[in-house]
């Protein structure tokens, strides 16, 4: 069993939304607004922001690809985490990050919902964090199966969203919510 974590210490995590990962997504510039509106939430309401960005063989860390898009951009004293795997967990320092800040809560935005959001989100339930997976505030791309099998990008954002109200897990909690309803308190 995970290490529980006790108290209701918020932290807004945004995971990849980077130049290269948000091109072509679904609905992409009202998810990137509403990222920004979760992170001028969480800054009004004096809640770290810790942004994730994932570089691999096609996005090079530092390259153009790579940067957050230009409507996001984080401050001075920001927790960054660079990642090679789907979860910001993995063979990083975002657990002891977390810690440093008295994390006991995740606010989760960001892409690709199929892959790093979804990974970040078992990922932190996983370690003992209760979760809330900002629903409108995150996007993918469709998936091809080449057979003329499409499963579109909004049906996964659903399934995600449908997922983090059902999942359970002991002695951790796991909600939605929009960003307009969002309260870090």
């Amino acid at each position: 069993m995970a290490t529980l974590r006790s108290g209701n210490t918020p932290v807004l995590l945004v995971v990849d939304v980077q130049v290269d990962v948000m091109r072509g997504t679904w609905d992409t510039p009202r998810v990137i607004a509403n990222v920004a509106a979760a992170v001028e939430r969480a800054r009004a309401q004096g809640v770290p922001v810790v942004w994730v960005q994932h570089e691999d063989p096609d996005m090079a860390q530092g390259s153009a690809g790579w940067q957050l898009v230009p409507e996001l951009a984080p401050k001075e004293g920001d927790a960054r985490i660079f990642k090679r795997y789907e979860s910001a967990f993995e063979d990083t320092p975002l657990d002891s990050t977390l810690a440093q800040l008295g994390a006991t809560r995740i606010v989760l935005a960001g892409a690709a919902t199929n892959w790093c959001v979804r990974a970040a989100a078992y990922g932190a339930l996983d370690r003992g964090y209760d979760l809330v997976l900002v629903k409108d505030a995150h996007t993918t791309k469709p998936i091809d199966f080449g057979n003329g099998k499409v499963v579109p990008a909004e049906g996964i954002v659903d399934d995600l969203n449908v997922v983090m109200t059902w999942i359970q897990y002991p002695g951790r909690k796991a909600r939605t919510t929009t960003v307009a309803e969002l309260d870090f308190g």
